[in-house]
């Protein structure tokens, strides 16, 4: 294994250097054009899917037609697919358009605009939301968009940090948390039960404190032995806090992420509220999606049959990352990494100050990343150090190239700082 960058003395230093700067001057003259920015199926994994183009042949259903407006909250075989799916009842559940950023975004505005049993939240003087860092960009934009202020708090192996949380949350105007329970987005970390159960138990000094439970990755493995995710919606009652959980999810990266069904789950006070808002909303969302999706599947064990074609092609792609930081950074104290059992992501922590100029070196030669510090609320990552992989999206052999030279800006941006 190799010694730590801290042991080499300058001259070391500069050869390695040296020896660095050949490798990535011949990467840039290939030309390359890698994409590692964001966390899209690649083609193959789409094709897996392209039988839910041909599976309807009737579209009448207990007498209802499926090409007409109406059903408002989702067709009763699709909700209770995804409640299946959830553990929970299919009365709990609101089926939406293909994307679970929509549901998130209309509930942080129907809170906004008629509050959550309470005071429209943009009537209050502040409205603050606890943000699990490093953490999912899109959440952070929906904050900014709404003019939330947002609090980092530390993602530990198990989860959030549940002390900050638990002291953050006695301010009344911390109204929200969001969450990525399992997989999380970028760290690949499952919350675990202990965790599970402190955020169930919080009891915070805002009575319409909501906590968004963006379970993304909720059938997302890519190894057998990948940790699973207690149903919090258990645990809830026990606590007298069945109001305080919005979760949401999709079949995005199941079958089409342009195309797919989302889903809501919620307690009935939070579903009757909802559906309060959707009939002025809107009539009905693509029935006719949602009943491709039931007859594609058929029930929960055909999406967990299905979501082992997925892992099939996603490990071997994680692999190659991993195997690739493990050769070129592994001893030397430049990098950290978690080995995600699931999710789409692979979080890179680098030396602190260097995060910012692995970008640059790696945008220099082609590889594009997620944009650096998109990580962290405001773009603002206070340690410069984490970078999101995304491995989903390029063809194997392009991938393995884009890890190759990931880690050689990498050990040129600190050695650049040791210098």
């Amino acid at each position: 294994m190799a010694k730590p960058y801290s042991e080499y003395g300058r001259e070391e230093l500069l050869n390695e250097k040296a020896l660095l700067e050949k490798r990535y001057n011949d990467f840039k003259a290939k030309g390359l054009t890698l994409d590692m920015s964001r966390g899209k199926p690649g083609a193959d994994q789409l094709d897996i899917s392209n039988g839910i183009n041909t599976v309807v042949h009737d579209y009448i259903v207990d007498g209802v037609d499926y090409r007409n407006y109406g059903v408002l909250d989702g067709i009763p075989s699709c909700k209770k697919l995804f409640g299946d799916l959830m553990g929970v009842d299919a009365k709990n559940v609101i089926i939406g358009p293909n994307a679970s950023l929509q549901l998130m975004f209309d509930y942080v505005s129907q809170c906004f605009t008629h509050g959550a049993g309470s005071t429209p939240w943009c009537k209050l003087d502040s409205v603050k939301f606890l943000c699990p860092v490093p953490g999912y960009d899109r959440h952070f934009t929906i904050c900014e968009h709404f003019g939330i202020e947002m609090i980092n708090i530390p993602m530990n192996e198990d989860g959030p940090d549940m002390d900050a949380v638990e002291e953050l949350v006695e301010d009344e105007s911390v109204k929200g948390m969001f969450c990525v329970p399992r997989f999380s987005n970028p760290t690949g970390i499952v919350y675990s039960d202990a965790v599970v159960e402190r955020i169930a138990a919080l009891n915070p000094a805002a009575d319409d404190f909501r906590i968004i439970w963006d379970n993304a990755y909720c059938v997302h493995e890519i190894t057998e032995d990948a940790p699973k995710l207690v149903n919090i919606f258990d645990l809830l009652p026990k606590y007298s806090n069945e109001d305080m959980v919005i979760e949401v999810c999709s079949t995005s990266k199941i079958t089409f992420p342009g195309a797919g069904v989302s889903a809501l789950i919620a307690s009935d006070n939070n579903i009757a509220a909802i559906k309060k808002r959707l009939n002025a909303q809107t009539i009905s969302y693509d029935k006719m999606n949602q009943y491709r999706h039931v007859l594609f599947f058929k029930d929960a064990d055909g999406v967990l049959e299905h979501m082992k074609k997925h892992a099939a092609i996603l490990k071997p792609k994680f692999d190659i990352v991993l195997d690739t930081l493990e050769r070129e950074l592994g001893g030397k104290e430049i990098a950290w990494w978690h080995a995600p059992k699931g999710g789409y992501f692979v979080s890179l922590d680098v030396a602190d100050g260097c995060a910012k100029r692995v970008g640059e070196l790696c945008k220099e030669a082609g590889v594009t990343l997620t944009t650096v510090g998109a990580t962290y609320p405001y773009g603002l990552d206070p340690h410069d150090r984490n970078i999101r992989i995304a491995p989903s999206y390029p063809p194997v052999d392009e991938l393995r190239l884009a890890a190759e030279l990931l880690c050689i800006c990498v050990q040129l941006a600190a050695i650049e700082k040791y210098l």
